[in-house]
């Protein structure tokens, strides 16, 4: 059963926590890591892109000049693709570009991600996390202590003071644990959650 350090706002230990072996401990499967974070970022894509084919351009109805005896290539209209104004080739349209993973790779992949980051010592729990008002002071505070910079921090519930905090600081994220996703915490090298938020992870995964 991993151990990990529990740790203040301040940066000081103030105890241990132990993690369930079967979600922080797990054997980490990179197939599954890559699946579901190709299908995360192809679901993010909104698929609105789109230009026009020769049949949709406007214009070009009639022929720009006879077939033979000009000297010139021949040209049906003057909205083929090779002309300036014309349509493009192979158009692209608005499509949906969602990938459906199963249920328990996600888990799986899950799992994965929160063991690499204890295997890599990039997580840290933290006792508690209350401010009183939103502080972005105390939160650069907090995230020096930890020599933390691009880092990703999991609150047990939304937490307004929290998120208002940290969102003027680069490469700081804050999320609730509901909204815990694999591409997140492989994108940010520090792993901050809240001692609640870790006992809300293993509720759902274990």
């Amino acid at each position: 059963m991993p151990t990990v350090g529990l740790f203040n706002k301040q940066g000081q230990k103030v105890g241990d926590v132990q993690l369930a072996d079967n979600i922080f401990a797990t054997e980490i499967n990179e197939y599954a890591l890559h699946q579901v974070v190709v299908a995360q970022l192809a679901n993010k894509r909104q698929g609105t892109q789109s230009a026009k084919t020769r049949a949709e351009v406007s214009g070009g109805g009639i022929k720009p000049w006879r077939q033979k005896g000009t000297g010139r290539a021949r040209q049906g209209s003057t909205r083929s693709p090779q002309w300036i104004h014309g349509g493009i080739v192979f158009a692209p349209k608005p499509r949906s570009y969602r990938v459906s993973i199963p249920k328990s790779m996600r888990r799986v992949a899950m799992k994965s991600a929160l063991s690499a980051k204890v295997k890599d010592n990039s997580m840290i729990v933290l006792e508690n996390l209350e401010l009183e008002a939103p502080k972005t002071k105390e939160m650069i505070a907090m995230l020096k202590a930890f020599e933390a910079k691009k880092t990703l921090i999991v609150t047990a519930e939304s937490n307004g003071n929290v998120y208002k905090s940290a969102r003027n600081i680069e490469g700081v994220a804050v999320i609730p644990v509901n909204n815990l996703n694999v591409y997140d915490i492989l994108k940010y090298e520090k792993f901050i959650i809240t001692k609640d938020a870790v006992s809300k992870v293993e509720e759902v995964y274990a």
